[in-house]
């Protein structure tokens, strides 16, 4: 008679768990501004750190590069640092995320908004 009822506490655990997966995706959206990586170039003369946002925060290039015969080897250099450092933090963002879903018992890679 009442038979629908049953599948009515498999939605409010569905409704459950898709609010603790957006706490769980908010939480991750914030720590992903925190989240430091490095990447460099030149063997390590140049260092760059972003979040795993892609936000470059700091920028250390060794004072033993600075020639001016040079300009153009020291631009390529702090360019390919950035570059580095970027992908590291999409990499790592794509392994947070990897984490986060994978938790929640869907598949690694599936691909969600950030």
């Amino acid at each position: 008679m009442l038979k629908g009822l049953g599948q009515l506490g498999d939605m409010t655990k569905m409704m459950k768990a898709a609010q603790e997966m957006q706490a769980k995706m908010e939480q991750l959206q914030d720590d992903m501004h925190k989240l430091m990586v490095t990447g460099e170039s030149g063997a390590g003369l140049v260092k760059a750190s972003c979040t795993c946002k892609g936000e470059l925060k700091t920028l250390d290039i060794d004072p033993s590069i600075f020639n001016s015969d040079d300009k153009e080897v020291v631009e390529d250099l702090i360019l390919a640092a950035i570059k580095d450092a970027q992908t590291k933090a999409g990499d790592r963002a794509r392994e947070e995320m990897g984490k986060l879903t994978e938790g929640m018992g869907l598949p690694k890679d599936m691909k969600l908004p950030f």
